[in-house]
């Protein structure tokens, strides 16, 4: 039976959990995540446990936080003034708002604030976390480095 290897695409059913058991996301109850093995598409430790897989096994893995969101940066924190934030906005501690930078959009939490300062967050809500995830490969689709018609597109030729 073949194995996931770098340049597959696979389809995988997972559940992740913080280490005091915490369910923080799952594919239960909807179809299993598909994604290209060595795109970085997910969190690394996440795609370096599904190398050597083979359809139908199931494994649990823990990854560091270097493997998954990185260590937490208090250099992503940024102190506002109160009144740059909508005053429709009604402000509590884990609102994620979209912040408007000279290069883009970016999702940034609020982490504490005050009549004169709101403290955004912009590291990723799992930065600095251990996590566990079971994984399930459900199937391997085709690779992608076979060639557009590759043995195992699927596609008969």
């Amino acid at each position: 039976m073949r194995s996931a290897k770098p340049g597959d695409v696979v389809r995988v059913h997972y559940t992740g959990t913080l280490e005091d058991q915490t369910v923080f996301d799952s594919s239960e109850g909807r179809d299993p995540l598909i994604l290209l093995i060595g795109e970085g598409e997910v969190i690394p430790g996440f795609e370096e446990a599904l190398l050597g897989m083979t359809p139908g096994q199931t494994k649990n893995v823990h990854i560091p936080c270097d493997r998954a969101y990185g260590p937490y940066n208090d250099n992503m924190l940024m102190d506002v003034d109160r009144s740059d934030i909508p005053p429709d906005i009604p402000l509590e501690s884990g609102l994620v708002l979209q912040v408007e930078e000279n290069d883009g959009i970016y999702p940034m939490m609020v982490k504490s604030f005050n009549d004169q300062t709101v403290t955004l967050d912009s590291n990723h809500p799992l930065a600095g976390r251990d996590l566990n995830f079971t994984l399930t490969l459900v199937e391997i689709v085709r690779n992608l480095t076979a060639g557009s018609h590759g043995n195992d597109c699927g596609c008969g030729g």
